[in-house]
């Protein structure tokens, strides 16, 4: 992962991924690109002529400036390659543009000023329109340790094994390698995949894994996920974006929103 595509914005979470596109850059000796994009494309009820469009203009403008001069001053202090790109549109239409040529994309958890607990709609976009992985980094997640153990959540699915594979250069690194599977009493499932089908593509690229079949109880199958990575000590979990077309918003699968509601960990999603 040389080539790490970070969405540059003045939020709450840009702190934390910022240390974790560092923290990435330094294990592979890669490269940072920047990428700050300002809209204007703001909604704005009777304004018939775009007059308050037009005045918030400036102000907007500015706020992006003095965000880039304090951010570059800061980066300047640092021991990874970086370069800074900067795009008038919407974010994730300007991040889908730049992702083709990286290596994974390193965004927040949260959308731009929201504070409820729901999956991110830039997230959703990037996920299921994108080939490339994208690292999804909660707010609180103060750095990544790509030494640290890793888990696979596996549902037999595709897009659980596009996951994995998308994440080989990170698994290589993991000191410990789970494939996770949450089952019930009641489960007759077969999979398409099954779990050992995924520790033998690993093997054949010298990782060792473990697989674990965790019991779902009465939590969501997100919880459970996420609770048998911390009792691992996991530093991420790997899991496959599956969902439907675009409606209002970004309908994701049901385990998949869940697990992006909240996320306690970084989640390498792909599609």
């Amino acid at each position: 992962m040389k080539s790490i595509l970070l969405h540059m914005n003045d939020d709450g979470g840009m702190e934390s991924r910022l240390q974790v596109a560092l923290d990435l850059a330094r294990a592979f000796d890669g490269h940072i690109t920047c990428l700050q994009s300002v809209s204007f494309d703001v909604f704005a009820p009777g304004d018939f002529y775009g007059s308050a469009i037009a005045a918030a203009m400036p102000v907007i403008k500015e706020a992006a400036e003095e965000f880039r001069a304090k951010t570059e001053e800061d980066l300047d202090n640092e021991d990874a390659s970086w370069e800074w790109l900067f795009r008038y549109g919407m974010a994730e239409q300007r991040l889908l543009e730049q992702s083709a040529i990286n290596d994974v994309i390193v965004v927040g958890a949260r959308d731009i000023d929201d504070d409820v607990d729901r999956p991110s709609h830039l997230v959703g976009e990037l996920a299921m329109r994108s080939r490339t992985p994208v690292l999804v980094v909660p707010d609180a997640a103060q750095k990544f340790d790509c030494s640290a153990p890793a888990l696979i959540a596996w549902n037999g699915s595709t897009e659980a094994g596009i996951a994995m594979r998308a994440a080989l250069p990170l698994l290589c690194k993991a000191s410990k390698v789970y494939i996770a599977t949450v089952t019930e009493e009641s489960d007759r499932q077969r999979y398409d995949l099954p779990p050992t089908d995924g520790a033998e593509y690993l093997s054949r690229h010298g990782i060792d894994c473990e697989v674990v079949e965790v019991a779902r109880g009465e939590a969501p199958v997100a919880d459970t996920l996420f609770s048998a990575a911390q009792m691992r000590h996991c530093g991420y979990v790997v899991m496959g974006a599956y969902g439907h077309s675009r409606l209002a918003e970004m309908l994701l699968g049901g385990v998949t929103r869940r697990a992006l509601s909240s996320p306690p960990l970084p989640i390498l999603l792909a599609h």
